[in-house]
């Protein structure tokens, strides 16, 4: 997002305190968008595994009970599974970025030279003039930090900042993973608890439905794609997913000849 002023004719006239406080801002949206990501997909995942296991045992059985228990067990395993695997994910991609950012700065340090030639390389890769490339990487060579950071973002494509404290990151992740996961699915088992057997789990597929496009539809805002087309498109998973449970649930008993025991 641009600066809200008029373009000025050098790039020196515009105020530092803006420009700082503008980048500060799109920090804060990336940060954001990623906490978006683990709630968006936290909450998916809770909608459309619950459901599938619902519809597979409201397929197998008329017991309400039994549908409510598998569904509760499914989803609180989910709740521990989905956020345990968010913050061994997270953690562990922190320890490879440390560790190859560990690595630059060894080299940084260690051979400036050969960094320095790194980043011309670099440079003249996106298009850069070779003359201007060896230029600007001399000019970046002389402060190691913004020669770290220029090494890590163009030659391993991740943001490092000397400044930027990401502790408690992966805690925070999985906090949200989890949350959303639970949030998602106490839908599909909303129904079972005032109707029983197929009404139910119509009500349930009906109920995960909305609730899936309308966080498609609202997703759609940070994905620039049309809100229709998003909600729809995680509707169809959705709907894909309910169906093949029910048939599991209900076909595949009968094929193996355990339909009378359920």
């Amino acid at each position: 997002m641009p600066l809200p002023v008029e373009e000025p004719s050098s790039a020196r006239e515009y105020p530092l305190d803006e420009i700082g406080r503008h980048i500060d801002q799109e920090r804060r949206s990336v940060s954001l968008l990623g906490e978006i990501r683990e709630i968006v997909f936290g909450a998916q995942d809770g909608l459309v595994s619950t459901l599938a296991v619902v519809a597979a045992v409201a397929g197998a059985t008329s017991d309400n009970l039994a549908v409510l228990i598998a569904g509760l067990a499914s989803a609180m395993a989910g709740v521990f599974s989905m956020a345990v695997g968010e913050y061994m994910g997270s953690k562990s991609q922190d320890e490879i970025f440390d560790w190859h950012i560990a690595d630059e700065r060894a080299e940084v340090e260690g051979r400036p030279l050969e960094a320095q030639a790194e980043v011309a390389y670099l440079f003249m890769e996106e298009g850069m003039v070779e003359d201007d490339a060896w230029e600007a990487a001399a000019i970046i060579g002389r402060h190691p930090e913004s020669l770290l950071a220029t090494m890590v973002a163009k030659e391993l494509g991740l943001q490092y900042s000397s400044g930027e404290d990401t502790a408690g990151s992966p805690l925070r992740g999985a906090l949200f993973m989890g949350a959303s996961f639970a949030g998602g699915a106490l839908f599909p088992l909303l129904p079972f608890l005032f109707t029983e057997g197929m009404p139910a789990l119509v009500g349930a597929t009906a109920l995960t439905g909305l609730v899936l496009f309308v966080i498609g539809a609202v997703k759609a805002r940070w994905t620039n794609r049309s809100w229709l087309v998003s909600g729809l498109e995680i509707l169809s998973l959705a709907a894909f997913a309910g169906v093949a449970g029910y048939l599991f649930g209900s076909v595949l008993p009968a094929l193996l000849g355990f339909s009378g025991i359920v």
